[in-house]
Formats: C-alpha cells, sequence, structure tokens
C-alpha cells in the first residue's frame, strides 16, 4: 500500500513539472513573439537608398534651339552642310550639393519658303507675327532665324533681335567660321532668353549659403500652388479725402491679363478692401526746404507691420498673400514723398517688400483743396498706380529684366505684361526650386525616421514618400529631355508628396512613448504570471541536477 502511495506521489510531480515545462514553453515560445509583435511600432518600408542618392542628382536643364539659316545668311558651302545639330553644354558655378548643367542642343536647317516669305517683310515685329501663326512653339524651346548679313529686316546697328514670343533672329556672316560666330551669337541670344546664373541663383536663395548672395535674390516668392493677391486702398483721413478707384475695371484690364499668362505658375485669387483711419506705423518727417513730408529709407520696414495687422489677409489663408497697398496721405502730411538711400525721392513713390507685396503712396493735387471743400473728391489715376504694382508683382515672381547682348534689339512685352520665354525661365526656376525643396524634405524625412525607431511610418506616409521620390526622379528626366511643361508638373507633385508625408500627423502618435515606457507599462502585468513559472523551472532544474548527482547503490 505504502508503494502505491509513492507511485502516485511520484506521478504527480512527474505531472507537475510537465506542466510547468508546458507552461513556460508556450509563454516563451508563443507569447513572448505574440506580445513582441502585437506592441512593436509599425514601420513601413521607405526607399532610404533612393532618397539617399537624391543629394547626388545631377539636373541637366535642355535648352531645344531651332536654327533656321534663310538665304544669303551664310556662305553657300555652309548651306550645303546643312541640317545638322550641335550640342553646347556649361555647369552653373553654384555652391549647392545638386550639381546643374544647361545644355543647348542646336538644331541647324534651311528656311522653308513660307519662312523666306515672312523674313522677308519689311518689320521685325510683321516677320514675327507672321511666322507664329502656323504652330505654336513648345515650353522651353526657341527657335533663331539667322538672316542676311545686309537684311534690312533689322537696323543696320544691330546684331541680333529678341522679341515677346520665343523666337529670335540673328544676323548671318559670310566668312569661313561662319557658323562658329553665329553659333556664339546664338548662345548669347539663348542664356538671355533662358537660363542665368542669376535666375538659378533666385530659384535657390533657400538652399545657398547666406553670403553667397545677396538680399535681392531673396526677393522672390516660394514656389506654390496657388497665390493670393489683395489690393487695399488705405484713406487714414476720409474726412478730407473722397477717394474712389475703379480696382474692379484695372484688374479686368490689367491683372487678370498678366495672370492668365502666369495660370501655368499657380492659381490666382485676387480680392480689393478699402481701409479708413488706417496710418502709417512712422511718422513723416517734415523738409522745410520743398514744404512736403518725407519716408527715409531705414524707416520704410516699419512701416508694414502695423498696416498689416489691419490687412487680416494671411491668417485665413493656405498660399501666399500679396498685399499691394496704395496709401493716400493725411491732409496734415501731404505731400508725402518716398526717399530711397541717397536721400533722393524715389520716382514712383513706392516702394515693396520681398514676398509681401508693395505699398505706394498717392499725392492729391494741391489745387484740388482750393477748388471745393472738405471733404475732396480724389480719383486715383488706375493706369499710373498699376504700372507700378505690376512692375513690383514681376519683381516678386523673380520676372527681371534679361541681360540682353550688345547690340541687342529687344522688344517689351505685350499687353498681359509678360513674355513667353520669361514664362519658361520662371518654369524652369520654379522646377529647380521644386527639386531641391523636395530633395531636401525627403532626406530630412528620412533621417529623422533613421534616428527615431518608435515613430510609426504608415502605408499612406510610405506611399506618398515612393510617388515623391518617383516624381523627383521623372521631373529631372522631363529637364533633360527639354519637356518643360511636363517637368513643372512633376516637380510640384514631389513637393506636394513630400511635404504631406513630412507633416503627416501620424507620424507624431508615438514620438513620446519610448521603450522604457512600453516594458514599464507590461512589467506589473507579466511579472505576477512569470514570478511562478521562473521559480518552477529554477526548482525542477535543481532537483534534476541533484538526481543527476545522486550515487547509485552496489551491492
Amino acid at each position: 500500500m505504502a508503494a502505491a502511495g509513492a507511485a502516485a506521489t511520484d506521478l504527480e510531480v512527474v505531472r507537475g513539472k510537465r506542466a510547468a515545462l508546458y507552461f513556460a514553453a508556450v509563454a516563451i515560445v508563443l507569447g513572448l513573439p505574440i506580445w513582441w509583435k502585437t506592441t512593436e511600432t509599425y514601420r513601413a518600408p521607405l526607399p532610404y537608398s533612393e532618397i539617399s542618392g537624391l543629394n547626388a542628382l545631377q539636373l541637366r536643364l535642355m535648352v531645344p534651339i531651332t536654327v533656321v539659316f534663310t538665304r544669303e545668311s551664310v556662305p553657300l558651302d555652309d548651306q550645303e552642310k546643312l541640317p545638322f545639330t550641335v550640342v553646347h553644354e556649361r555647369e552653373i558655378p553654384l555652391k549647392y550639393k545638386m550639381k546643374i548643367k544647361c545644355r543647348f542642343q542646336k538644331a541647324y536647317r534651311r528656311a522653308l519658303d513660307h519662312e523666306e516669305e515672312a523674313l522677308s517683310r519689311g518689320s521685325v515685329q510683321e516677320a514675327e507675327t507672321t511666322l507664329a501663326e502656323p504652330q505654336e512653339q513648345a515650353e522651353g524651346s526657341l527657335t533663331v532665324y539667322v538672316i542676311s548679313e545686309h537684311s534690312s529686316l533689322l537696323p543696320q546697328d544691330r546684331m541680333s533681335y529678341i522679341g515677346p514670343k520665343r523666337t529670335a533672329v540673328v544676323r548671318g556672316i559670310m566668312h569661313r567660321e561662319a557658323f562658329n560666330i553665329i553659333g556664339r551669337r546664338i548662345i548669347q541670344v539663348a542664356q538671355a532668353m533662358s537660363l542665368t546664373e542669376d535666375v538659378l541663383a533666385a530659384a535657390l536663395a533657400d538652399h545657398l549659403p547666406e553670403d553667397k548672395w545677396s538680399s535681392d535674390k531673396r526677393r522672390p516668392l516660394k514656389s506654390s500652388l496657388g497665390y493670393e493677391i489683395t489690393f487695399s486702398l488705405l484713406n487714414p483721413d476720409p474726412k478730407s479725402h473722397d477717394v474712389y478707384w475703379d480696382i474692379e475695371g484695372a484688374v479686368r484690364r490689367y491683372v487678370r491679363p498678366f495672370l492668365n499668362a502666369l495660370s501655368a505658375v499657380g492659381n490666382f485669387s485676387v480680392d480689393s478692401q478699402i481701409l479708413y483711419y488706417a496710418v502709417l506705423g512712422v511718422n513723416p518727417r517734415f523738409d522745410p526746404a520743398s514744404s512736403s513730408y518725407y519716408l527715409a529709407a531705414h524707416s520704410l520696414p516699419h512701416v508694414i507691420n502695423p498696416v498689416e495687422s489691419r490687412l487680416g489677409s494671411s491668417a485665413a489663408s493656405l498660399y501666399p498673400v500679396l498685399n499691394f497697398l496704395l496709401y493716400v496721405p493725411e491732409l496734415a502730411h501731404s505731400p508725402l514723398y518716398i526717399q530711397d538711400k541717397d536721400g533722393a525721392p524715389v520716382a514712383t513713390n513706392a516702394f515693396h517688400s520681398p514676398r509681401w507685396g508693395g505699398i505706394m503712396v498717392y499725392n492729391v493735387d494741391p489745387k484740388a483743396y482750393n477748388a471745393s471743400e472738405l471733404p475732396v473728391k480724389v480719383e486715383v489715376d488706375i493706369v499710373r498706380v498699376m504700372e507700378v504694382f505690376l512692375a513690383q508683382l514681376r519683381l516678386l515672381f523673380g520676372i527681371a529684366q534679361p541681360q540682353v547682348p550688345p547690340k541687342c534689339l529687344f522688344s517689351g512685352p505685350q499687353s498681359e505684361g509678360l513674355m513667353a520665354w520669361e514664362l519658361d525661365r520662371l518654369l524652369w526656376a520654379r522646377s529647380v526650386e521644386n527639386l531641391a525643396t523636395a530633395t531636401t524634405t525627403l532626406t530630412s524625412l528620412a533621417q529623422l525616421l533613421g534616428k527615431i525607431s518608435n515613430i510609426v511610418i504608415k502605408d499612406d506616409v510610405a506611399s506618398e514618400v515612393y510617388k515623391a521620390v518617383a516624381a523627383v526622379q521623372k521631373a529631372a528626366e522631363e529637364l533633360a529631355s527639354g519637356h518643360l511643361a511636363s517637368a513643372f508638373v512633376a516637380s510640384q507633385e514631389a513637393v506636394t508628396s513630400s511635404e504631406r508625408a513630412f507633416f503627416d500627423p501620424s507620424l507624431l502618435h508615438l514620438l513620446y512613448f519610448p521603450d522604457d515606457q512600453k516594458f514599464a507599462i507590461y512589467i506589473p502585468l507579466f511579472l505576477p504570471m512569470a514570478v511562478p513559472i521562473l521559480l518552477s523551472l529554477v526548482k525542477i532544474f535543481l532537483e534534476t541536477r541533484k538526481s543527476w548527482k545522486k550515487p547509485e547503490k552496489t551491492d
């Protein structure tokens, strides 16, 4: 009977050991992996290698140039060599990690019959209009017509012509090195109409060292999907001035045509307002010599902040806001003039602030005070005002006057206030700026996610990153192929996707929940279960070890 009880006891001990081992095995083999997997931070895979390769990206900005030779523009032996293609490439010397090269691909050919007829007309403007009728040129491309050395299409003292469209005219030469001489003239004209170092430096101003470029290079607005333009009339003294301005007609006649020409750059919205009793934040100084008041150049930055608080347009806007203010000074400070750094009055009586807008002071004619009682009716010369505001708008978008080559006849813009090749130059600058911004954003995001391991990376965030990388690569390929319009669209997609991924709110969900806090939460839960299992395993180990060392009995 005692032997049976001992056997039962041994059987219970064995069952207890097996149960402890099974519990330990389930907890270690199954429980821990499930707990670790269900509590880990989800991180979708990202193309880190491709993102790091974007820093070494080389941009080749290809400018397709069609060079058309008329009869007697070059020697007959040279005309027989047509058509052929010449490539001229140069590197833009900028201190930036992204190497930028400008590639001028010149396709030489003879003039067609209708081109010969158009270039035989009396004026170059008439010839340009006739040549543009059959078809419009693609964005970023240029056509240069080489005319006879003695042609009357250009004045005799002019060697080239740059018009409002994507065409130019260059005089030929009867010389054995005609192609080389004409080729250099074409490059000079093409550089004035396309890409220059200053244009790209202004586009990359936020990415270049501050000591490299002056503040003027930082004047243009940053690239955006849309812009809001606000025209404000400031009447600080309505008791003395009853001001009327036809802003609706001015926007329709002058502003809208310009913005329609810029529609490829982004969406525009225009509004206007009249603010009464809105004064400048700086007291003008009186000049006894001229019996007038003036604002010194050093005081102009202090004018904007007090006035900006009354505008109320940028607080609720998703896009950059451009403010154009027409200020009619009060009677006590009339007339009011703006002085430059040298103390001379500014001809336009206006100034502009980079990436903010411009202010123009509109003085009332002193004769108006003698002819009537107060308030004096003031009708604003809207043409003169819009000339100033449109000039400031061009500067704010980085559309500066080109550096034309010597002896070049330059034609100004048409009624819309923007030349076709100026739009191309702006698209080039915006494309490069977008690629630089997207590359910087993606690189910063990859570095951030690499350093902080507990940031959640959802699939939609990873998808935006992949889209941004693909868009950057596509934009670079389109620029190298000379497809400017599609390259600009791809660069916008790259910026949009990269910023959408960088500012995704889900990246901050577990940013302040590190691993040590996770262990601090789960240890009180698992410790009561783990202690009995560990003690049972220790007991089993000690008993097994003792049984191995127990000496065997011998007779």
